[in-house]
């Protein structure tokens, strides 16, 4: 998958969110499902939720990336004998 694709965020049928390459995809790159309980408080703010929710993960996976490169140029090359 592309650095540069662009995502969008949809409900789908059931009501669960999802995560899919702009004009849809094969598949979704994730699903967010309330429980009954959690959809009657968050009301009508469940895509404030669910926006702020993607957004925490993308800021995640963004910091881990680079963590993995400064471990990739920290490391001293092996010597294989």
């Amino acid at each position: 998958m592309s650095e540069s694709s662009v995502f969008e965020i949809v409900q789908l049928e059931n009501g669960d969110f999802a995560l899919q390459p702009v004009g849809g995809g094969k598949e979704h790159l994730v699903k967010i499902s309330f429980g009954q309980d959690a959809r009657a408080f968050l009301a009508d703010e469940d895509v404030t939720v669910v926006k702020a929710m993607i957004q925490a993960a993308i800021k995640t996976v963004g910091d881990l990336r680079e963590a993995a490169a400064k471990e990739t140029e920290e490391e001293p090359p092996r010597v294989l004998h």
